[in-house]
């Protein structure tokens, strides 16, 4: 329980993972599913700048950095909590700031306005306007640059029971599967220019899209 109604987001995000950051590795990977095969569907180039929005503890950042080593990394979160515990995970391997997914500045923060690839791994299932948020990553991204998402699905291909169940357990930490990622990608690239692809992850229970900004 908290022991104050939260001012902001980043108040109740903070309040939220004060305690639960020290164990969120361990618990999570145990259904945050699909967020290695976004890492190594990244596959940039050499010398390319990453940034990860949301990037909670740093986990993936972590793991993008062992598999991509000539690659810069950047990581926002609005959790300054969380954001204690990715700076201890990453050292100086990249670069991090508070900030928020809907109104932030690359430049401001990182000095690099643009990113050849950016990604969000359940991130927006925590985001209230996150359509706002995909929009905003949308635009730092370089020409031929790549988005990438991977966030909780409708559970079609489980029993009622399961999703019921996943969708209770996800309203104690404020998640909110967002089920209409793929319409929201592909209206954002209509709107860029750019192309968007989606599909189902582990008969629905993830989902994972890709937007790219035209060259």
């Amino acid at each position: 329980m908290f022991d104050s109604a939260p001012d902001t987001h980043a108040d109740l995000m903070d309040q939220t993972y004060r305690h639960q950051r020290m164990i969120y590795d361990l618990t999570r990977k145990y259904y945050l599913f699909g967020r290695d095969r976004l890492i190594a569907d990244l596959a940039p180039k050499e010398g390319a700048h990453i940034l990860e929005v949301a990037c909670g503890t740093g986990r993936n950042l972590h793991l993008a950095a062992r598999r991509y080593p000539h690659c810069a990394f950047y990581g926002l979160d609005i959790s300054s909590q969380m954001l204690r515990s990715a700076q201890a995970k990453l050292k100086d391997r990249a670069q991090l700031a508070q900030a928020d997914a809907c109104d932030f500045d690359g430049a401001t923060l990182f000095q690099r306005p643009r990113f050849d690839r950016i990604f969000v791994s359940y991130g927006i299932s925590m985001i209230p306007d996150w359509k706002t948020a995909l929009r905003m990553a949308a635009a730092h991204l370089r020409p031929g640059g790549e988005l990438h998402v991977v966030d909780f699905s409708d559970q079609s291909g489980w029993p009622d029971w399961f999703e019921a169940s996943l969708r209770r357990w996800l309203a104690k930490f404020h998640v909110s599967p967002r089920l209409n990622l793929k319409t929201t990608l592909h209206r954002i690239a209509a709107e860029t220019g750019g192309t968007a692809e989606h599909r189902q992850l582990y008969r629905g229970y993830a989902q994972y899209g890709v937007l790219r900004r035209p060259r």
